[in-house]
């Protein structure tokens, strides 16, 4: 679920700043725990997977698959 809280402008990627994660609102799961990484200002939007790619994020394992960690 996109959210308009935080950094978030109702993009569809949040950037987990802490763990430099990138889950996709789309498709969340409960194991993202995305409120709290907006509740702990850790939140970084982006527009496209590309950009949280290029900026050096990995992908969250539950929400988009293909970690590499």
């Amino acid at each position: 679920m996109r959210r308009h809280t935080g950094n978030m402008n109702g993009e569809q990627y949040l950037g987990n700043t802490h763990k430099m994660e990138v889950h996709d609102l789309d498709n969340e799961r409960t194991s993202c725990q995305i409120d709290e990484i907006i509740t702990a200002k850790h939140d970084k939007p982006y527009n496209s997977l590309s950009a949280a790619h290029a900026d050096g994020y990995d992908n969250c394992a539950y929400c988009i698959g293909g970690s590499t960690r």
